[in-house]
């Protein structure tokens, strides 16, 4: 069987990302910043042949895609089951709120999201079953071909488990991923080879998001991370 590639993409910085409040379905537009990721990112990908690209409708995810496909004479295709997890009450609600009107379900996010549940909104598992079976049906129609996914962090995040083989118990174990950032997968003989995992360095820190923000910091130190832990293992050669 021939070798399918996927290139898994989050999208660029949104107002939500910036202003810091919960935008799951909440439609934001990209912000400047934004648009300068999504520019670098194309470039980073000028080379690398696709042979489709799919999007969520969201318009973050979008217009990243629509970056990537600038050029290449590909209609994007939109799936609605790729779109971000539906926060419910959470919505365009301010992160520093959460913990305080919802103390417990901002606890299970935090330490056991896999539990998780939004409240009149969507569970992480919810999320997860959506995001494996929009991934199984793109890549099993697209056998032998380049794909390219614009979607969202944390689905992103939630579909990671499945690629590694992980129980999804594990999903906190999953780091979260900096706008625009890049996953590549290889699918082989009925197989998930997770070749890049999370790779943001056509941003440098000058454009990155999550590298000036205190709750990126907090997230690692909680974890043990230290930043000369965060190396990128690539074969850029072997895709550009």
């Amino acid at each position: 069987m021939s070798k399918t590639v996927v290139y898994l993409i989050r999208h660029a910085e949104a107002e939500g990302n910036f202003i810091r409040r919960f935008h799951g379905i909440t439609d934001s537009n990209v912000t400047e910043k934004g648009k300068l990721q999504a520019q670098k990112l194309a470039e980073r990908l000028k080379n690398v042949h696709f042979d489709v690209i799919y999007s969520s409708p969201l318009k973050r995810a979008f217009y990243t895609a629509s970056k990537i496909a600038e050029g290449r004479n590909i209609n994007i295709i939109v799936r609605d089951d790729l779109i971000e997890i539906n926060g419910g009450d959470w919505e365009d609600r301010c992160w520093d709120e959460l913990p305080l009107l919802y103390p417990t379900e901002y606890e299970m996010w935090e330490k056991m999201p896999h539990k998780h549940c939004m409240p009149n909104g969507e569970s992480m598992y919810e999320l997860f079953l959506r995001a494996k079976s929009a991934f199984e049906n793109i890549v099993k129609s697209n056998v032998g071909k380049r794909i390219c996914i614009v979607t969202h962090g944390t689905l992103i995040r939630a579909l990671l488990t499945y690629i590694k083989g992980y129980e999804f118990e594990r999903l906190n174990e999953i780091l979260w991923q900096d706008n625009t950032a890049i996953n590549i997968i290889e699918y082989k003989n009925g197989k998930y080879h997770l070749v890049v995992e999370g790779d943001w360095s056509h941003l440098g820190k000058e454009l990155s998001t999550i590298a000036y923000q205190d709750w990126w910091q907090q997230f690692l130190k909680e974890r043990g991370i230290k930043k000369q832990d965060l190396t990128i293992i690539e074969r850029r050669e072997s895709y550009e």
